[in-house]
């Protein structure tokens, strides 16, 4: 057998000080033209270059890097471009964000990971034109520093099953433009190209796998092209397995982290006798340091099921953090059980190496996580934690006790965050505000937006949380059995990056996290202030988890937390209790066999959480850009009282299938998207809420924005928020 080799599916682009955030939003801002931020990408793509060949990685991947999202681009190479955008001075970015009279793509979360794609709009008129610049520019860059590169596109299957509507008759159109680009890229001296076909992880249909067939075999009989290497991750592969080793591309990649059921059929087909396998060994998606004994075992297994093995990760590096050396804050014996992308490199070439003869790489330390026996036991104890009453008979309930119109008007949560609100933050990290000081500071931000709720005419208000530095870190940084890191940012979305906290061992609360919070926020007016949590299985999603039970265990330990702190919420006089689970739809499993496990734990979680509380007091939750239609039973199954979604820019697609389930509970599907900074009118906010109350029994209904308003300024924020109470006021009139 040849030897090993080794490779990445791909990396981190955000920077190692998130310079390409801070670019991004500083062109967006007209503080850099847009010369100079092609400058500083250049640089971020140079320095991943150099740093991955240097690493020993036996091939690099090139066009992984993005301005925004790797879908878009692809929306722009293939010329799928929406006409509303055409003869915009900047389309891309229009795309992405909007801008006044011009609505964005639709954002939805990129299979079960917490990264946010755009969704490509192909009508069936759709023509593509082929945009060859940036994928052979960027292989072009790299040539010219010496480094020679393996291009990264998204496959043409995914591309349509990702877009809206999903079109498979556009398939063959779709593919000549890629068979373009690949003889392009041969011409300029490209050896291999990876197409990414991840849509394989889910269920396929056998017209959708006759498709994938069709379009690779064109692309494999191609008499001028580079070797192919299509890889699917993020699970099991399935029959489209099969397919793909009966046509002509070189080389199949596959994720044996989420999809150890690889390796099973794998075997039944006979292996790839002929072809080339990548063998995503070492888990691209947490921060846990590979068991290299495990892995090299796999790779002696595989070793005999293909004609040649390559070592890599299980996906693409964009989903941890860049480098542990950074975070030299950790508690030791928890960051030597760890590897972020620069570290995962140096694992895969390890492995590699090891198997052609170097010695074995060591293992990872033993775990030993944080064991709370009270924890335990009390989990051990409570059997049936719902003992509310049918929503029904509640809502009648809240409502005599709350006293609020139909259409009710409220936010998600967060308000703006400030300059002042971040400096005072960083001012408390350095130790030059004391911590009564910063909390004055909080007061009287939340004083602020408390007054400017009630000027505005809000029914529902929140506090604003100026105090949170994100909705899952925050309790992380409150409970027991969590880390959280200075450096560790991953990209959610454009320049949106967050710091996933690190969940390794059994979870607790020592004290209240919120309470103050809420009852100082409570004290300033007489319209109720929602208590704000974040969901048992949202701070899973939105967390590097251990991998050492199985997560409806963590689940639960992180529920019983909250319960305790949705009690203490009870018990100081706060009426609406928010628990966002925003992640619901986006852990759901990517087969469908598998779902009906995950929706039973999750739901006991939150039910968990949420349980035991009295019947006045009402349970709001929340979701944001998932294909919610898919879940709609179990967000009734949560037995909240209150579901707010995201809805405007997927153009209040939910309510279809809120009207086909006949859901019965108060819902808010939101009428402004907040990752834009266009304000939408009162005219739009109307126009959206009557279609609302159309759908949806209009007692029922609440107003809301999309999501949080943290990354909003606060002139567009006012100003939607007016145009927002307004249209409430309209529609309310009309059904009266």
């Amino acid at each position: 057998m040849s030897p090993v080799t080794s490779t990445i599916s791909g990396y981190p682009r955000i920077g190692p000080d998130r310079e390409l955030k801070r670019a991004v939003e500083d062109h967006w801002a007209g503080r850099v033209d847009a010369a100079r931020l092609q400058e500083i990408a250049a640089g971020l793509r140079e320095r991943t270059w150099r740093e991955l060949s240097a690493a020993g990685l036996t091939t690099v991947p090139s066009n992984t890097f993005s301005l925004y999202d790797h879908v878009l681009d692809t929306i722009v190479m293939v010329g799928a471009i929406p006409e509303r955008f055409a003869g915009l001075a900047e389309p891309y970015f229009t795309m992405a964000r909007g801008d006044e009279g011009v609505a964005p793509l639709e954002m939805t979360k990129w299979f079960d990971t917490n990264y946010h794609y755009l969704v490509p709009e192909l009508p069936p008129e759709t023509r593509f034109r082929l945009d060859w610049s940036k994928p052979l520019a960027e292989y072009a860059q790299a040539k010219a520093l010496g480094i020679e590169t393996r291009p990264v596109l998204l496959g043409p299957l995914s591309f349509l099953l990702l877009a809206k509507p999903v079109d498979l008759g556009l398939l063959d159109g779709l593919v000549e433009v890629y068979a373009e680009l690949l003889e392009r890229l041969a011409a300029a001296g490209v050896a291999e190209v990876q197409l990414d076909e991840p849509v394989l992880a889910a269920d396929r249909s056998e017209r959708e796998l006759a498709a994938l067939r069709r379009a690779y075999d064109r692309l494999g009989d191609l008499p001028s092209r580079p070797h192919l290497l299509v890889s699917t991750y993020f699970g099991e592969i399935g029959p489209a397995l099969a397919i793909l080793a009966g046509t002509r591309v070189e080389a199949i990649g596959l994720d044996f982290v989420a999809g150890p059921g690889n390796l099973e059929a794998l075997a039944a087909i006979g292996g790839l006798p002929d072809k080339t396998l990548v063998a995503g060994v070492v888990d691209g998606r947490n921060v846990w340091r590979a068991d290299q004994t495990k892995a090299l075992s796999l790779c002696a297994a595989l070793s005999g099921l293909a004609d040649r093995l390559v070592v890599g990760t299980s996906c693409s590096l964009l989903h941890v953090p860049l480098d542990l050396d950074a975070e030299t804050g950790l508690d030791p014996g928890v960051r030597a059980r760890l590897a972020f992308a620069k570290q995962k490199v140096a694992e895969v070439v390890a492995i590699g190496a090891a198997l052609n003869g170097s010695p074995a790489p060591a293992g990872p330390p033993p775990a030993h996580p944080i064991v709370n026996a009270r924890v335990r036991a009390r989990l051990d104890a409570l059997r049936d934690p719902a003992t509310r009453l049918p929503h029904a008979q509640r809502l009648a309930i809240q409502r005599r006790s709350l006293g609020l119109p139909p259409l009710a008007t409220t936010t998600i949560g967060s308000f703006p965050q400030t300059a002042d609100v971040r400096h005072a933050r960083a001012a408390l990290r350095a130790g030059t505000v004391t911590p009564a000081e910063y909390d004055d500071r909080m007061r009287a931000e939340i004083a602020r937006v408390i007054a400017l709720q009630e000027e505005i005419g809000l029914d529902v208000l929140v506090h604003g949380e100026p105090e949170r530095n994100d909705m899952v870190q925050y309790f992380a940084e409150l409970l027991d059995g969590y880390a959280v890191t200075e450096h560790g940012w991953v990209q959610s979305y454009g320049s949106r990056c967050v710091r996933p906290p690190i969940l390794h061992g059994d979870v607790s609360r020592p004290e209240p996290m919120t309470v103050t919070w809420a009852t100082y926020a409570q004290s300033l007016t007489r319209k109720p202030v929602k208590g704000m949590l974040t969901g048992p299985v949202t701070m899973l999603a939105w967390s590097f988890v251990r991998d050492d039970q199985p997560l409806p265990d963590t689940a639960r330990q992180v529920a019983l937390a909250l319960r305790d702190e949705i009690h203490d919420l009870e018990a100081a006089g706060i009426q609406i209790i928010q628990v966002d689970e925003p992640a619901l739809r986006e852990l759901l499993p990517l087969r469908s066999a598998d779902r009906e496990p995950y929706l039973a734990w999750a739901v006991a979680a939150f039910r968990l959480a949420t349980g035991g509380v009295a019947d006045r007091t009402q349970i709001h939750t929340h979701m944001c850009y998932s294909e919610f239609g898919e879940i709609v039973g179990a967000i009734g199954d949560l037995d909240a009282d209150v579901s707010t979604v995201e809805a405007a820019r997927s153009r209040m697609e939910l309510l279809d299938d809120l009207r086909t389930s006949g859901f019965g509970r108060g819902i808010g599907p939101g009428v402004w998207d907040i990752h834009s900074p266009r304000v939408p009118s009162t005219e739009e906010l109307t126009t959206a809420l009557r279609r609302a109350a159309s759908s949806v029994d209009a007692t029922l209904l609440w107003v809301n924005p999309d999501c949080g308003l943290k990354t909003r300024d606060y002139p567009e924020t006012e100003a939607s928020l007016r145009n927002m109470v307004t249209a409430a006021q309209r529609v309310r009139a009309e059904i009266a």
